[in-house]
């Protein structure tokens, strides 16, 4: 029977990115759907504190290796905001198009519009073991949303490099330069050492 690794989020889209991330990986993967998850109120100051906040509580509540993420837009006309306020900038948590808006409207007229998607991936096992990895997406705001892939502040970044958001493309050219691509490929190692029984280093 495969190992079971817990995907502690209830957003969809994170769910979604998660799998396809993680496929490939012999476990099987669990969800918010699949087990009670504790709130977690997100205390910390960093993108790594408020994952490993999330991981640990998942752990501990279900029993199950749990892997959790804080990620966000960094913009650096707006000092650093939203950053880790970025799923609730427009007060609301998880008002994808408030808070775009309200980026938009911050930004409207500014230069440079400089930017970046960061997330850390957290895991967490039962027994007290965590690994982190982070991941950073380098880009720009464009002044108006376009495309209707992805979530949150998609419509509005575009990678370095690139003439599309990150909305405007398909999930799996997404998945290859994202923030979130990076920091769980590079979480994939511990994983999977963690759920074979090796040393995860």
């Amino acid at each position: 029977m495969p190992a079971r690794l817990l995907l502690a989020s209830a957003n969809p889209g994170k769910v979604a990115e998660f799998r396809r991330i993680l496929a490939g990986v012999d476990v099987t993967l669990l969800d918010a759907g699949d087990v009670t998850l504790p709130e977690v109120e997100e205390t910390g100051g960093t993108f790594a504190e408020n994952a490993l906040l999330k991981a640990r509580a998942a752990a501990a509540a279900t029993g199950l290796p749990s892997v959790a993420d804080d990620s966000g837009l960094v913009v650096d006309a707006l000092g650093g905001a939203p950053g880790v306020h970025s799923a609730r900038y427009a007060g609301a948590h998880g008002n994808d198009q408030a808070n775009l808006d309200l980026v938009l409207e911050r930004m409207r007229g500014v230069t440079p519009r400089t930017a970046r998607f960061v997330c850390v991936a957290a895991l967490a096992a039962p027994d007290g073991q965590e690994w982190t990895a982070e991941g950073v997406l380098e880009g720009r705001l464009t002044e108006h949303p376009r495309g209707d892939q992805g979530f949150g502040y998609d419509p509005v970044f575009q990678p370095l490099g690139e003439s599309r958001t990150t909305a405007e493309m398909a999930p799996e050219e997404k998945d290859a330069i994202s923030h979130r691509g990076q920091a769980f490929r590079a979480l994939r190692p511990a994983i999977a050492a963690l759920l074979t029984g090796d040393d995860a280093g």
